[in-house]
């Protein structure tokens, strides 16, 4: 299975919707091992003022049969630059996509937003408990403190 924007000039996609994720191979398959994509650059916009609103997203996920190709990763976060939704809506609905179309063992992802009226918002999603032996680290993103 050949990657199909890796090595290619790919355009942002208009939407999350329009996004095309690229999935290959697990390269290990049927050994238990967790990946992580952190994100500290993670933007979407505002639902309601339609002003950019910035997160620090962490992925981690135990493979199956397959892993998510980074270059299409990068491709589907970058396409919510300019989608409206709530940092609930993007959290949930990135782990949801990630872990429907890919079907790893395990998936969580932490969305560490930063404040919006005064408030930072944290989401966290994951599919279940995660599988008895998988090194599972902490995220380690601090809670939002301001100047203190």
């Amino acid at each position: 299975m050949t990657p199909k924007f890796l090595g290619q000039s790919s355009a942002l996609p208009a939407s999350p919707e329009e996004a095309e994720l690229d999935y290959v191979p697990n390269p290990r398959l049927g050994s238990l091992y967790l990946t992580r994509f952190a994100v500290p650059e993670f933007t979407s916009l505002c639902p309601v003022t339609g002003q950019p609103d910035f997160a620090h997203l962490v992925i981690d996920y135990a493979p199956g049969e397959t892993i998510v190709e980074s270059k299409s990763l990068k491709l589907f976060l970058g396409a919510f630059r300019n989608h409206a939704a709530f940092h609930e809506d993007c959290t949930v609905g990135i782990g949801q996509r990630l872990a429907e179309e890919m079907k790893p063992i395990w998936l969580r992802i932490g969305g560490y937003w930063y404040p919006r009226g005064g408030i930072p918002i944290d989401v966290f999603w994951q599919t279940g408990e995660p599988p008895k032996g998988l090194w599972v680290p902490a995220q380690d993103v601090p809670g939002y403190r301001g100047r203190g």
